[in-house]
Parts: structure tokens; sequence; C-alpha cells
């Protein structure tokens, strides 16, 4: 089947639509002709804002959850699409693919309304297998799948937006995640930045409500670290990652902005683990955790508001000289 109009549909995070967005190259793989529909939730969409491949950009409003969920139902509906691929594993977007009017409804398994696709491909976090993959399998009732890896479309004006940062050599510090458990500690990123022996500029970077954060961690270093948090949107935080040395972030939305970008990456794994299949993918990527066996990690799938220990040694055992050996 070579459908010509589809909706793709992930309405989680950040690092949830680029993980999702391999489904796009592989679309046009299969036809170059074929126009594509991306529904996210309202704040994300920026990050497709300059991907040419897509048709339209869908937006979900959850401030006002159930009000519009039923609009945007009805704004689908108006659409017949030929295939929906339901990249989310959860009730209110199985119960948008079921009343939507498509040929070929295609989800995970453990969607609730699987029962009503015409394909419900398995998913399991136990599998070894990273997320991008599971994600691809999504289209193998379609044809044969490539092995493909999340690019983001980022344009020139993006990149000459951002140009005045890279005056002199770089690192950024993506240091906030919405997960508590999963975010190394401020004190730790003190100490990392103030290890750092040679001079270079230090980005810190992620969106307004990490601003404090990196005031804190600016105020506790030296002239040379710069908040940025707040000040680039999605795809200017990607640029700017690019032409890094090195990008130290958490199991979070930048590391995979950085897989995108191919950017070298260090993530930091505090009470998470690759194996679930969320891990870097960038050429030049290592991941950084806990040498110690803890019987407690991980503690599950996103973490946890504070560490159910009460000791976090997940991240406060991880040296701080493991960062500095990723420097170039």
């Amino acid at each position: 089947m070579r459908p010509n109009r589809i909706l793709i549909i992930q309405t989680a995070f950040i690092g949830d639509v680029v993980l999702a967005m391999p489904l796009i190259a592989q679309m046009h793989l299969f036809s170059s002709k074929v126009a594509i529909d991306f529904l996210v939730r309202k704040g994300n969409e920026s990050l497709l804002a300059e991907d040419a491949r897509i048709q339209n950009i869908l937006t979900w409003d959850k401030k006002e959850k159930i009000k519009n969920l039923i609009k945007l139902i009805r704004e689908v509906r108006k659409v017949n699409y030929d295939v929906i691929i339901n990249v989310q594993r959860f009730y209110s977007m199985g119960l948008l693919t079921l009343l939507a009017h498509a040929k070929v409804k295609i989800g995970f398994d453990k969607n609730p309304f699987s029962w009503s696709f015409d394909h419900a491909i398995a998913h399991s976090l136990t599998d070894q297998v990273h997320e991008v993959d599971r994600n691809l399998e999504l289209l193998k009732p379609l044809g044969i799948l490539a092995k493909l890896k999340p690019k983001l479309q980022v344009s020139k004006a993006t990149f000459a937006s951002i140009e005045k940062y890279k005056k002199i050599p770089y690192i950024t510090v993506a240091p906030a995640s919405i997960w508590k458990t999963k975010q190394f500690p401020a004190h730790k990123w003190i100490a990392f930045i103030k290890a750092i022996e040679f001079q270079l500029a230090i980005y810190i970077i992620g969106g307004p409500d990490d601003k404090k954060l990196g005031n804190e961690i600016q105020k506790q270093t030296h002239s040379g670290v710069v908040n940025l948090c707040g000040t680039l949107n999605l795809l200017q935080s990607a640029a700017l990652m690019e032409g890094a040395l090195m990008n130290y972030m958490n199991d979070s939305a930048p590391m995979h902005l950085a897989s995108a970008m191919n950017a070298p990456t260090t993530a930091i794994f505090c009470s998470t683990i690759p194996a679930f299949g969320f891990g870097p993918l960038a050429d030049d990527r290592t991941v950084i955790e806990s040498d110690q066996k803890l019987t407690c990690r991980p503690c599950g799938i996103h973490g946890s508001k504070d560490c159910p220990e009460k000791h976090f040694d997940c991240a406060e055992k991880i040296p701080v000289k493991s960062l500095i050996a990723r420097l170039p």
C-alpha cells in the first residue's frame, strides 16, 4: 500500500516527538509524493516548523483537555486519511484514532483502543530495542523498513540567528529535567564547570521554566557561563548544540535534540537506564551512569519527583571527572 495522505500522532513530550521523526523519512522512502500531517501537543509544534516534508502541523492544547480533544477529533474527522499512525499508547489518542475517518489505522498494542486498529504492533520496554526502532515497526504493514535515525530540519535563518554564540569554542549544558530523579544535581553541575581548566564558553540551555536553575548555576560558577534558558527556541538550541565541542545533559529532551543533529553527546543517566530504549544516537555519544550496583535503580521508566530511598546515590555517586573526561 502506498498512501497519499497520512497522519502521524505523537502528543507526548519533546523527546518523544523527536524519536517519532524517522517515521516521516520512512514514509518519504515509500513515496516522495505522500502528504504528511503531524499531530503534537501544543508547545511542541516549533520542533517541526521548518520541516518541509510536513504538510500540516496539528496541535492538541491540553490546558482544557477534554474540550480541545473534542474539537481536535472534529477537525481530524474532516480529513479522509489513507493511514493514521498513532505512536501514542494512551487513551485520548486511541479514542481520536477510533473516531477518525481513515482507511488504515495503526498503533501499539498497549493503547486501550488497539482492538479498533487494523494493525496493533507490539511494544515492550524490556526488549532492548531503541524507541526509534519500535516506532518504525508501526510502518511495517506498509512496506520494507530502512534503518533510520531522527534528523531535525533546521533552516539557514535559524543557524544564522545563533551565529553570535559561536565566536569562541563552547560547550552546552542542559541541566534540567521534568523528572527530578533524572536530573543531575545542581551542585554536581557547578562542580563540573568549576573543574574545567581551559577557557571556553559554557552555554546553559533549556526552556523558560529552567531559567531559575540556570541562574543558580551561573551565579556559583564564573563569567564564562551564559544562561540561555528561555532565550533560544527548540530549533535554535539544536543548532547551537550541533556546533558545540560537547553537549552535556540528562536523560531528557536535549539528549534527543542532540541525536537529531548528530551532535557530540554526553548523557547522564541517574534513576533511569539506557536499556529502556531511550539512549542517545549521535555518532559521538557516551552515557555516564553510576558504576555502583544499586538495587533501587531503575526506580521507574520516567523517574520520580524525589528519590524513593532518600539518598539519590544514582546521581550523587557519579564522579565529576567522568564528565571532564569527555572534553575534547
